[in-house]
């Protein structure tokens, strides 16, 4: 069988080494692999043929295609240039835009990875864009001052342990060999933290819930009905397991300080002014003031408690009937604060301040009313409008 296949095959081979030898088209390398490919399951075919005859059973391989192969065969060659590459081959821009479109999550991955990474990942402008889309309405300027002290003591703190770490090691270099010791220097410096000055440790540490700020919680202690349509001063801890804070508010008097957890983001917000809650904020808007101005006002209820921001109107003195067109209210000294979420006949329901000369007013039986600030956008306004009790008050 298989002379009579070699006898077949030598006349055609010497008929193709006769032919004249031309310039051969682009396809011809893969015609010319399709023909050997050809005969080689030809041969394969025969072979397998002759095992019949004999009882020997060979084992064929699988046919594959050339395209398949070639195909494979880039695969690979991309694989092995692939495996000299890194992220840092990137030109400059293309890598700043990767790094830019990263979550916080996947910034802290990168910097883990080498030292040039660390540097770039954790620079401020990335991590400036982060801070401003989740803490941006939050954080004020109370909030950044405590957070220049907590670095400070840190700072202070890490001298103190490093002036005792170095009083250690030179008692350590008579009992310890200096290998050993050099070798725990070093891991200590490995697992050293970020920069603690950086915008990413600030993220950080409000993300886990390590760094207590000040902000304030509209309708404390879970929207208790003695506090409805107020906001007080808190220290807030965030929690990222179930998006809310816990809220710590400042003891007062004999009782002390409470704690209210589930506090979802819609109740918070920053200082609007730079007044502590113990301190009288000083009025700059009482001349201006007309009925139906949106107004807030300090309140409290006996002097060793810290005032709350209580939200009013401006109403109309007893004497005016409300009419705008005849109204003289904003030529008296007099202005009345209306709180309509009381029902009418209430002590709570309207108050009288000066208008000249207004200071803390009021006694140990109705509270006392300290501050007022003029609500000026429609933001702050609508924000105490969606707090609105479902029942009037008592």
């Amino acid at each position: 069988m298989l002379l009579y296949f070699f006898i077949t095959c030598f006349p055609f081979i010497l008929f193709f080494k006769s032919l004249p030898l031309k310039p051969l088209p682009p396809w011809a390398s893969e015609v010319r692999l399709l023909s050997l490919w050809f005969w080689k399951e030809i041969s394969l075919f025969y072979f397998a043929g002759f095992s019949l005859k004999t009882g020997d059973f060979p084992r064929i391989p699988t046919r594959m295609s050339f395209n398949k192969m070639s195909l494979t065969s880039k695969v690979n060659n991309f694989e092995k240039e692939a495996q000299g590459m890194s992220v840092l081959d990137l030109p400059e821009l293309p890598l700043e835009c990767i790094l830019e479109r990263l979550p916080p999550s996947g910034l802290c991955n990168m910097a883990g990875v080498c030292s040039s990474l660390r540097s770039r990942c954790t620079s401020d402008h990335l991590w400036e864009k982060h801070m401003k889309q989740k803490w941006g309405k939050l954080i004020g300027p109370a909030a950044h001052r405590e957070w220049q002290w907590h670095i400070s003591s840190r700072r202070n703190s890490g001298n103190l342990k490093q002036g005792k770490h170095r009083g250690w090691m030179k008692l350590l270099q008579f009992v310890r060999p200096l290998s050993w010791i050099r070798s725990r220097v070093d891991d200590s410096s490995r697992q050293s933290s970020f920069p603690v000055d950086s915008v990413m440790s600030w993220y950080l540490a409000l993300e886990t819930g390590r760094f207590w700020f000040p902000a304030q919680v509209f309708n404390r202690e879970n929207g208790h009905v003695g506090f409805m349509l107020s906001c007080y001063d808190a220290d807030l801890s965030y929690d990222p397991h179930t998006d809310t804070f816990q809220a710590r508010y400042p003891p007062h008097g004999k009782r002390a300080a409470a704690i209210e957890n589930g506090v979802s983001w819609e109740r918070l917000r920053p200082p609007p002014v730079d007044t502590s809650s113990h301190d009288l904020h000083i009025s700059d808007c009482l001349h201006e003031l007309r009925p139906g101005d949106h107004i807030e006002i300090q309140w409290r209820r006996n002097k060793e408690f810290p005032y709350g921001w209580w939200y009013g109107v401006v109403g109309h003195l007893e004497s005016c009937d409300g009419n705008m067109n005849y109204c003289h209210c904003h030529s008296s000294d007099t202005v009345v604060l209306e709180f309509n979420q009381y029902t009418p006949g209430s002590r709570w329901r309207r108050t009288r301040v000066n208008r000249k000369d207004h200071q803390e007013e009021g006694d140990e039986a109705d509270g006392f009313y300290g501050g007022i600030r003029k609500l000026e956008t429609e933001e702050e306004i609508c924000t105490w409008k969606k707090l609105w009790p479902t029942a009037v008050l008592e």
